[in-house]
C-alpha cells in the first residue's frame, strides 16, 4: 500500500510526534510510506531524540499547509491507499481509499456541523491514545473510537537503584495553554519541603526537553532549585536519559494539579508515556489521580495516585520509608509496563490500518 502521514504540530516535538513517527516507521516495514514534512532538520532531530529508524520513509512536500492549492491538495491524495492524520480537531477532505484520524487529546470545544458530520463518513477510523482521550472524542464526534495506546521504550529493570526521584517531560508545551503544564514547578517546591523537613540522601532529577535553554521562565524555575540536591538533565536524547532514570527508585508525576479539570480536560497528562518508561527500569510511579494516570497507575499495587499535595508528600515518603513496599511495587511496575512496549504497538497498527 500507499500512506501518507500528516503531523500539523511540526513546531511542538513530544508525544504526538513520537507516536506518529512510530507509527510511519511500523508501516514502512511493509508499505510505501511518505511523510507530509518540510523541514528535513526536525525531522532528524526526532530520530535521534526518540532513537527511532526512519529511513525507509519518504520525506514529501507537505500538501496541508496553506500554500498548496486546493486542487492540487485534493489530487495528490488520490494517489494514496490511507492516509493517518494527526488531528487538531478538525476532519480533513481528502480523495485517498482510506482515511484514519488519530486524535491526542480530549476534544470538548467544537461543534460537529453537517459538513463535518458529511466528512466524518469518509473517515475509516478514529483511534485515540487513552481510555480518558476516548470519552470526549467519542462524545464529542459521535463515534466509537479505537484505543490505540502509545509506543513506550521498556529499558528493563536490572539497574542498581539509587536514592532518585525522577520526573521526564517538556518544559512547556505550545498548543496547550498555561505556563507550567507538566507542573515541575509544583514538584520543585514539593521535593524542596520534604528536604527543608528532614528527608536527607536523596535527589531529584527533572529531565526536560525545551527549544531554548536560556528562556526566562526557565531559569527562573532553575534557580529556584539552587542548594538543593535537585538536578536537569537537559535535551538529551532517549538512550542517554535514560542510563540515568533507569537508577531512579521514584517516578514522580502532576500535569492537571490545581487546573479546573472539568472544563479544561486536556490540561490532565492524556496518556503518559514517561510515566511508563518509568515503571519500565522499575521506578514506582506517584503520579496525580488525574487524566491517562489513572489508566496506568494502579494505586497501591504499581504505585500511587495523589490528590493533594500533601498526598503527594506523605506517599512518597511511604515509598522511601518502606523498602519491601518499595521493591513489590517496583516489581509489579515493571511488569505491567511490558503491556504498552512498542513491539504491541506495531503490532495494533498493522491491524488497525488494512
Amino acid at each position: 500500500m500507499k500512506i501518507g502521514i500528516f503531523d500539523p504540530y511540526t513546531d511542538d516535538v513530544g508525544g504526538g510526534e513520537r507516536y506518529m513517527l512510530t507509527i510511519a516507521s511500523c508501516l514502512a516495514k511493509e508499505h510505501s510510506v511518505d511523510l507530509f514534512w518540510d523541514n528535513k532538520t526536525d525531522v532528524k532531530r526526532i530520530e535521534e531524540r526518540f532513537s527511532l529508524n526512519l529511513s525507509k520513509i519518504n520525506l514529501v512536500k507537505n500538501i496541508f499547509n496553506g500554500s498548496v492549492s486546493f486542487k492540487d491538495k485534493i489530487l495528490t491524495t488520490k494517489k494514496y491507499d490511507s492516509l493517518v492524520f494527526l488531528s487538531d480537531g478538525s476532519i480533513p477532505f481528502v480523495l485517498s481509499k482510506k482515511l484514519f484520524l488519530h486524535i491526542q487529546q480530549p476534544i470538548t470545544s467544537i461543534s460537529i456541523s453537517s459538513k463535518d458530520k458529511l466528512k466524518l463518513r469518509r473517515v475509516n477510523k478514529i483511534f485515540v491514545n487513552s481510555s480518558f482521550t476516548k470519552g470526549f472524542v467519542d462524545k464529542t464526534y459521535g463515534v466509537r473510537s479505537e484505543l490505540l495506546y502509545p509506543p513506550v521504550s521498556i529499558f528493563g529493570n536490572k539497574n542498581k537503584k539509587e536514592n532518585i526521584i525522577l520526573h521526564v517531560g517538556r518544559f512547556r508545551v505550545l498548543n496547550v495553554r498555561t505556563t507550567d503544564y507538566k507542573k515541575q514547578q509544583v514538584m520543585i517546591d514539593a521535593f524542596k519541603d520534604l528536604i527543608d523537613k528532614g528527608l536527607k540522601n536523596w535527589k531529584f532529577v527533572l529531565a526536560v526537553s525545551l527549544p531554548d535553554v536560556n528562556d526566562e521562565r526557565f531559569v527562573v524555575m532553575r534557580n529556584s532549585a539552587k542548594n538543593y540536591p535537585i538536578e536537569f538533565i537537559v535535551n538529551s536524547n532517549k538512550d542517554e536519559l535514560w542510563k540515568t532514570g533507569a537508577k531512579a527508585k521514584i517516578y514522580w508525576h502532576a500535569s492537571g494539579f490545581g487546573e479546573d479539570l472539568v472544563n479544561h480536560p486536556e490540561l490532565a497528562e492524556h496518556f503518559g508515556i514517561s510515566t511508563v518508561e518509568g515503571m519500565g527500569v522499575g521506578a514506582v510511579p506517584v503520579a496525580i489521580n488525574a487524566g491517562g494516570q489513572k489508566e496506568i497507575v494502579k494505586d497501591g499495587e504499581n504505585g500511587f495516585l495523589w490528590n493533594s499535595l500533601p498526598e503527594f508528600k506523605n506517599k512518597t515518603l511511604e515509598l522511601i520509608n518502606d523498602q519491601v513496599l518499595w521493591e513489590k511495587m517496583s516489581k509489579k511496575a515493571f511488569e505491567d509496563s511490558k503491556f504498552y512496549d512498542e513491539e504491541n504497538f506495531c503490532k495494533k497498527v498493522n491491524e488497525l490500518i488494512k
